[in-house]
């Protein structure tokens, strides 16, 4: 049989991650009896994929060798072991094992993406022992060989992060063999609102946002077992800044797509570049068509999901109404392209209809499409998902969430940091999961750094979300931080990375401003006391991590920059308070907040000259000075003020507010379950790093005071309280509502609705605060202790905390 190896040497750095050595194929540093030897004395395994191999694999088959050369530090091949990597049926060396007993492919035929990853005796003249990776089809031999090299200690994130390959001299593979495949069809992301950091960065890079950078991307997205991309749209076109990229997406084996408002293959840019007039179907639906048609004339032979439909020219909407019939005939018109330009049905070419923004009322409002035709949900831009089929409610093209992890729009952009809870995002896609959402999830990942935990997360769990359960999200810090940096300090990075995003959750920097914090309360004080153990933790594990520039990219650098921005800021509004009060001491404030404005800009630049200066221009985007949801051209220094020598002090009289008695949604003192529904405390999630909310998600609506309840025991005066209850800005998927009851001792319960007669105000009050905020007021007899009792109505409603008001 004649073979092909391929061997590339790439960095040896860094501390070791834990293996988890068990099961079967799992990966060891010891050898057990029947395992494979993978690495032995520096020496790995050869790689062998045959020559007729698709080139896809024969890529993947060249990074698995290149890793396995980095993981035993130095270059070499042993003969007698190997991993072959093949495509069943069409690979005659795998297709030979299967015949002759040795390789069982049994429950692997024609499973999506599947792959089998198993040890197998004498599979070839002289060798003894070879690890074989089959895939069902080309991206499950793919994901196979990825798989192997991310479980032997090769961060996914090794190149986009400068994560450093671990050196394993001695590593086995156990013998068995294991099987998996992607529960999600289509799991990707979209790199959008990229300018100005990932633009600038690929054009200093790469020359520009061409095949050169989208390797890297497509390779990436291959490594996390993604399969999907919409590729960046700002004034780009993937297909015409450089016709490589296409090829190689399809070489590589991933599929490509256009966003919710570029129908047909076409990125939105080419209409203009074309000079194709209005873009306007009532009047120009002839120069649309021909533009249409020639997207999908483009991509004809390559894998693709089509998107369908039509939104108004710039990502606005189409009309000013819902204009169903328009859209109805918009859609069965590039149905009738897709079949005339492909030559056979248009169902049998996936095709995606998002209903984003505007084009949810569409559907809202009856409009529907074919039955094979992907329904793609969507989240508000801030991570809430706005609609959901309801359970068992089935469709041949099923369904898909559209997910936000960066977005441009109001109340406020938010590009800059990683503001996103996994804990939260596990949330809403556990929802969708368990509303049957499994043919499509793509998150927008806006300039895909820095959002390399919470892309990890998504894509993790969109190839499995019923193993994400509640405790595996709740581990999932840690073992992201083992996977990047080694065991020895991934709990305590773990708390790093949970605070930090906690923190920034809370309020998008982006909307931080002088008046974010009172100074008379206690809170700026604590808000800087956060930021500042956060500094002394980073400041603890820094030295005993040998990934220092991955370490400061993941890890240092959200926190200093941040911590900065949040002291810039007290720092303002305590000089505008002493400068109010003709307090000198208000042109020292100046002094210094104008010193943390200028370390704002050193901070990018301690970023941006890791490794050589690799990253320049990565952390280009604004966030100082916003005014209003769009940003700033350039970052602007806050004002402050001086007070000039001689100036009398003139005292200002500050009246602290009252207190609010705060009690955290999990500080019940009481719970009652109804059957098998019951409320669940779900670690990490919201303003106060744990919540409560009703399981199971899709649990049905209960009776008012007669649901789960969650008892809370509190000190009262005599009079009317007024609770306040937080959660978490969740909607309302299904249109039945998202209520609870709550009463004071054995009051009747009062019924309160998250979301009904509110607008457009209280939502962007809600998303900017991360947590919709209702009240209820009740009669106290006396003073004393008493009870707050909240129920359960309608899942999904996720409590954070309860405030008595004074």
């Amino acid at each position: 049989m004649r073979t092909c190896l391929f061997a590339v040497t790439i960095a040896l750095l860094g501390s070791t991650p834990a293996l988890a050595c068990t099961g079967t194929v799992a990966i060891c540093d010891k050898a057990s009896s029947g395992a494979m030897t993978l690495i032995a004395g520096g020496q790995p395994a050869r790689v062998v994929v045959e020559p007729m191999a698709d080139a896809g694999v024969r890529d993947a088959a060249e990074d698995l060798a290149g890793d396995l050369n980095a993981l035993a530090g130095r270059s070499g091949r042993a003969q007698d072991r190997a991993v072959l990597i093949g495509v069943l049926g069409q690979s005659p060396a795998i297709d030979a094992l299967v015949a002759e007993g040795k390789l069982d492919v049994s429950t692997l035929k024609g499973r999506w993406e599947g792959y089998v990853q198993q040890v197998v005796e004498a599979p070839m003249p002289g060798v003894a022992r070879a690890l074989v990776i089959v895939g069902a089809d080309k991206r499950g031999a793919i994901f196979g060989t990825y798989d192997l090299s991310r479980r032997a200690g090769v961060s996914p994130w090794a190149w986009w992060a400068d994560v450093p390959v671990p050196v394993r001299p001695n590593l086995y593979v156990t013998a068995g063999r294991r099987i998996d495949a992607p529960q999600v069809r289509y799991r990707g992301i979209f790199l959008n609102d990229e300018e100005p950091a990932l633009g600038e960065w690929a054009r200093s890079s790469f020359g520009g946002i061409n095949a050169r950078f989208y390797q890297r991307v497509f390779e990436l997205t291959l490594r996390l077992k993604g399969n999907y991309l919409w590729p960046a749209m700002w004034g780009k076109s993937l297909w015409q800044d450089d016709p490589a990229s296409a090829a190689l997406a399809q070489r590589m084996g991933i599929v490509l797509g256009t966003s919710h408002h570029e129908p047909m293959q076409r990125a939105h840019v080419e209409w203009a570049r074309g000079k194709g007039g209005a873009w306007d179907y009532t009047t120009n639906d002839e120069k649309l068509r021909g533009f249409w048609r020639d997207g999908i004339v483009r991509n004809a032979g390559r894998d693709a999901v089509v998107t369908v439909g039509m939104r108004g020219d710039g990502d606005e909407p189409m009309t000013s109404g819902t204009a169903t019939k328009l859209l109805e005939r918009i859609v069965a018109d590039q149905r009738g392209i897709i079949a005339e330009v492909t030559g056979r049905p248009a169902a049998q070419t996936p095709q995606v209809w998002a209903l984003y923004k505007e084009v949810q009322d569409y559907y809202d409002s009856g409009m529907r499409v074919p039955d094979d035709v992907t329904l793609l949900f969507a989240d508000d831009n801030w991570g809430n998902i706005r609609r959901l089929p309801k359970v068992g409610e089935t469709r041949p093209g099923g369904y898909g969430v559209y997910y936000h992890f960066d977005y441009v729009g109001g109340p406020r952009n938010y590009k800059w940091l990683n503001t996103n809870q996994i804990s939260r995002t596990w949330e809403q896609m556990a929802l969708a999961d368990a509303h049957g959402v499994e043919r499509m999830w793509i998150v927008n990942v806006g300039d895909l750094k820095p959002m390399e935990l919470p892309t990890s997360f998504f894509l993790d769990m969109a190839w499995n979300p019923k193993a994400m359960t509640m405790e595996a999200m709740a581990d999932y810090h840690r073992r992201w931080a083992a996977e990047q940096f080694g065991a020895g300090q991934a709990a305590a990075i773990a708390s790093i990375l949970d605070r930090t995003t906690r923190y920034l959750a809370r309020q998008k920097p982006e909307l931080w401003s002088p008046d974010s914090w009172s100074l008379t309360d206690g809170t700026a004080d604590r808000v800087l006391g956060e930021w500042a153990a956060l500094d002394r933790d980073v400041a603890a594990v820094r030295p005993k991590v040998a990934a220092t520039d991955a370490f400061y990219q993941l890890v240092a650098h959200p926190v200093e920059a941040a911590g900065n921005l949040a002291r810039l800021y007290v720092t303002v509004a305590r000089n505008r308070a002493a400068a109010a009060a003709g307090d000198p001491a208000a042109n020292g404030l100046a002094d210094e907040a104008q010193r943390l404005f200028a370390n704002d800009r050193a901070i990018r630049a301690r970023y941006e000259g890791l490794n050589g200066g690799k990253w320049r221009h990565m952390m280009a985007q604004t966030h100082i000075g916003y005014t209003s949801w769009q940003q700033p051209d350039t970052d602007v220094m806050p004002a402050v003020r001086r007070v000039a020598p001689g100036t009398p002090r003139t005292p200002v009289a500050v009246q602290p507010p009252a207190k609010a008695t705060e009690i955290d949604a999990v500080a019940f003192s009481a719970t009652r379950s109804a059957g098998a529904v019951r409320w669940v405390t779900v670690p990490g999630l919201g303003i106060a790093g744990r919540a409560v909310m009703p399981w199971p998600q899709t649990a049905a609506a209960q009776v008012p005071g007669k649901g789960p309840a969650l008892d809370y025991s509190v000190t009262l005066p005599a009079g009317t309280a007024t609770v306040e209850v937080l959660a978490a800005p969740s909607l309302d998927v299904t249109g039945s509502g998202r209520r609870y009851a709550i009463a004071i001792d054995d009051a009747a319960p009062q019924v309160i609705d998250l979301w009904k007669g509110t607008g457009e105000k209280e939502w962007a009050a809600a998303v900017s605060n991360a947590v919709r905020a209702t009240r209820s007021r009740h009669p106290v007899a006396k003073a004393g202790r008493h009870r707050v009792r909240l129920w359960m109505i309608d899942p999904g409603v996720v409590i954070e905390r309860l405030r008595i008001l004074p």
